[in-house]
């Protein structure tokens, strides 16, 4: 094997079942503040996407995540949240999990092994060149994902792949490879703790930057956000007013007729 795998280290604490239950905190507190720092290394890398993603978006192009496990389930996670935060259609930003559906709460066994589906499971939303796909594999091995980076290279698809394990596989398959070097578990080997909220902070950094650039947001309010419950209408109402500088009813008003804050502040200008 060329690379350390990192996700597989020992752990840099040991005899954790003897701890207290503050002292298991307090470090695993201290190995997660080791995250943001290792996700900023990687900006460079980041930037580069965001910037393709957003060039491919502006004509159409989609955004599609591919993963196993907990890996496959934040990658859904973020794309689920896509059209309430931001307004945009479901099929734009698609995650894709080994196992399907089924498996965002119970693992499917063996899913992740089948080096030929994750292809299988992109072609039935009928991917094309001008779309992109991210692997996300902490171990950088997984055969699921590794195949799907393969076949969409292979049909001239730009991918990424966002990893916990630099010189993995899966960072030399794609084309803008986001190595995060978390260093070893808090329990080893569980990529749960550490690489999970690693791949969380990188596909909100990927994700809110693209809406940001494609203009689905107004200086630092979500003005396309859906507004699906009471909470929602109350902070659209408020984003109104203070776009417009207008009193609660007359934004509530507006905001009524529009049934969108982008619209009704156009409206009220």
């Amino acid at each position: 094997m060329k690379y350390l795998k990192i996700t597989e280290t020992p752990s840099n604490h040991d005899n954790l079942e003897q701890l207290d239950t503050v002292s298991i905190l307090n470090k695993m507190n201290q190995e997660d503040q080791k995250v943001a720092d290792a996700c900023a290394l990687v900006i460079p890398q980041i930037t580069k996407l965001v910037d393709a993603l957003t060039e491919r978006f502006i004509d159409g192009g989609r955004l599609f995540y591919i993963g196993a496990g907990t890996s496959g389930r934040l990658g859904v996670l973020d794309a689920s949240e896509i059209p309430p935060t931001f307004g945009m259609p479901h099929e734009r930003v698609v995650g894709i999990i080994a196992g399907g559906d089924t498996a965002i709460r119970k693992a499917v066994e063996n899913a992740e092994d089948d080096r030929l589906q994750a292809w299988k499971d992109l072609k039935v939303h009928e991917i094309n060149a001008n779309d992109v796909v991210v692997g996300i594999a902490a171990s950088g091995t997984t055969p699921y994902v590794l195949g799907g980076i393969a076949a969409a290279k292979k049909n001239g698809i730009l991918t990424a792949g966002i990893t916990n394990n630099p010189g993995s596989p899966l960072a030399e398959a794609s084309d803008i490879p986001i190595a995060v070097n978390v260093g070893p578990e808090f329990v080893t080997g569980s990529t749960r703790m550490k690489s999970g909220t690693s791949q969380k902070l990188v596909l909100n950094m990927i994700s809110t930057a693209l809406m940001i650039k494609i203009g689905r947001v107004k200086g630092n309010k979500m003005v396309n956000m859906q507004l699906t419950n009471d909470k929602l209408v109350d902070r659209g109402t408020r984003y109104v007013m203070e776009g417009l500088g207008i009193g609660y009813a007359k934004a509530a008003e507006l905001l009524h007729e529009h049934r969108s804050v982008k619209k009704a502040i156009e409206a009220g200008r």
